[in-house]
């Protein structure tokens, strides 16, 4: 007769799962047992992926629910085990990430008694998981299993099972049988008494702005149309960004912290702001009147600003249902203002940007981000950490439908960019996958160069190491704070990296960058580029308060804007050639 341990397993390999990230050991043996037992990928069973921290591996299995859209699964061993999966699950809860974590737990007979590494996993995960259930006895499953599945994938976040180590090794006492999960996503289409009342609503508005967001994916070609037919410029969040932004004639960029170009103007210029799948959580950013949102998700509706009208939806039936009422808006002034506008803005910004760039040292991080986005393949993977790298990838990395854009939007979790990689390159093995990483969120997991190496992972680590946590600085600065703490020793991470078995490569001459970049994309194996970039470029958003612009001109700082966004200034000039100037 099987264990509980063994039961899971098998269930877990009905729902498709096909390795687990973590850390082996005692509460969580029967389970690692279990899951060698099942033969790993040789024999369409599970692996076991080894990572040098719980976090990373709850990190990893996000990165590769978002880019398979299946089922993954990470584990911690009890106590400690537990509380270090906590910053990834955190993260993969809010990206809407479909992950299973399994939390062993101490002995059952030992759980309240103040026992070694007694935390009380039950209650630990509940504010990171969208069902957190304890398996106290063999009569729970598989039923507990196959629900939390469900939960994970059916609801779009995490599910915990907690499981007591002498509980995952007693003998099961129900069949396994066999389960089918659920993994696509509804369709839901609008009330047509709400398609009426927006289509009204867009057709009164002589300047309509969309404002579009991840739950734009599959919609690129509808929302392209409306924003033809309402003739409105198209701006972004960043978690759109890779859905929204390419072949996009209406492009005007982004608004917010990482923002730029004139998504702010033609948003607080608009008659009508329609925000279509897009949770954007600045609300200081947003109108605070003449909003109407989309989402398929009723509970995002009006929370970021109050709405003339709120309708839940699929974004592209939405758009299906509606574009039938519209009547063509033939005055496109709005459009052809707010496409220059945006198209001066980067062109500011580039020429302010270009200046004697390769002779510039240390590395203009702008340059270098461009040059990546130059060189990386078409349908590369980013991974980003938060902090500037946030920044460099929002401006720089060009997205064109097959390219994927990973990173802790939501959670803003230092140190994702490396074990994102990790679980995106084990989902998309025949991918080039390129984590982008600041020098302090590499710092943070940098045992996680040794999971490249332990598992022969060609991802790319390109290190932006300009000795600073350069976004707390610029915080600081805005505040009117002198920074303090920001700036730390400078680290030769390509020589860590090559004691850790790894090809690395370190560049401080400009010129060198591409050939760099080069150099290590073209490398078979794990790979990292340490590049040392300019610790006084920072970023500003495209509006500040006047009290923030006086805090930074008291902190005395220079902030530097342009570079790669060469491309989109391009794309932004083209999309002008057809648009009369007002």
């Amino acid at each position: 007769m099987a264990t509980l341990a063994a039961q899971l397993v098998e269930v877990l390999q009905q729902a498709g799962v096909q390795r687990v990230y973590g850390v082996v050991g005692d509460s969580l043996n029967p389970v690692v047992d279990a899951i060698r037992r099942s033969g790993g990928s040789a024999r369409s069973g599970i692996d076991w992926v080894y990572v040098r921290n719980e976090e990373a591996g709850a990190f990893a299995a996000a990165a590769e629910a978002q880019v398979t859209g299946r089922l993954a699964v990470c584990a911690g061993s009890c106590g400690p085990g537990n509380t270090h999966l906590l910053q990834g699950l955190y993260d993969a809860n809010r990206s809407g990430a479909p992950v299973l974590a399994l939390a062993s737990h101490i002995t059952s007979t030992q759980i309240g008694t103040g026992f070694f590494q007694e935390t009380h996993p039950e209650r630990l995960f509940v504010e990171c998981s969208r069902y957190c259930e304890m398996i106290s006895g063999p009569q729970q499953l598989p039923r507990l299993a196959r629900i939390a599945i469900q939960e994970a994938v059916g609801g779009g976040g995490v599910a915990v099972l907690v499981l007591p180590g002498d509980v995952a090794a007693q003998h099961s006492v129900h069949p396994t049988g066999s389960g089918a999960v659920t993994l696509d996503p509804p369709c839901v289409v609008p009330a047509a008494a709400d398609v009426d009342a927006l289509a009204t609503r867009l057709d009164a508005a002589d300047r309509v702005m969309i404002m579009a967001g991840a739950g734009c994916r599959g919609a690129h070609h509808e929302l392209m149309e409306l924003a033809d037919v309402l003739a409105a410029p198209v701006g972004h969040a960043l978690r759109g960004k890779e859905f929204v932004q390419y072949d996009n004639p209406f492009d005007v960029g982004m608004t917010g912290l990482l923002g730029y170009g004139a998504c702010y103007e033609a948003m607080h210029a608009a008659d009508l702001v329609l925000l279509l799948g897009t949770d954007f959580p600045y609300d200081t950013f947003l109108p605070q009147s003449h909003t109407v949102q989309v989402d398929i998700a009723a509970t995002q509706l009006g929370r970021r600003t109050p709405l003339e009208l709120g309708i839940v939806g699929d974004v592209a039936e939405t758009i299906r249902a509606v574009l039938p009422k519209l009547t063509r808006k033939t005055d496109r002034r709005f459009l052809a203002d707010m496409l220059h506008r945006h198209e001066r803005a980067l062109t500011q910004v580039v020429e302010a940007y270009t200046h004697d760039v390769e002779r510039h040292t240390p590395i203009h991080p702008e340059y270098a981000a461009a040059e990546l986005d130059g060189l990386a393949a078409d349908d590369a993977i980013f991974t980003s950490d938060t902090g500037m790298c946030n920044v460099w990838t929002a401006r720089y990395i060009t997205p064109n439908g097959r390219r994927r854009i990973l990173g802790s939007f939501k959670h803003g979790s230092m140190a994702n960019a490396l074990p994102h990689a990790i679980g995106a390159q084990l989902a998309a093995p025949d991918r080039q996958v390129i984590a982008m990483a600041g020098d302090g969120g590499l710092a943070m997991l940098l045992g996680e160069l040794l999971t490249l190496k332990t598992h022969r992972l060609p991802v790319k680590v390109v290190v932006f190491n300009n000795s600073s946590l350069g976004m707390v600085k610029l915080e600081m600065l805005v505040a009117g704070l002198p920074e303090y703490e920001t700036d730390h020793d400078h680290v030769d991470f390509a020589a860590i990296a090559q004691g850790a078995g790894l090809f690395a490569r370190r560049v401080q001459d400009p010129a060198a960058v591409p050939d760099g970049i080069a150099e290590v994309l073209a490398h078979p194996g794990p790979a990292l580029l340490d590049l040392v970039t300019d610790p006084n470029a920072l970023s500003m958003p495209p509006n500040i308060t006047a009290e923030e612009a006086l805090g930074f001109a008291l902190a005395v700082s220079r902030t530097v804007l342009g570079g790669g966004v060469g491309k989109m200034l391009q794309l932004a000039r083209s999309n002008l050639r057809n648009i009369p100037r007002p």
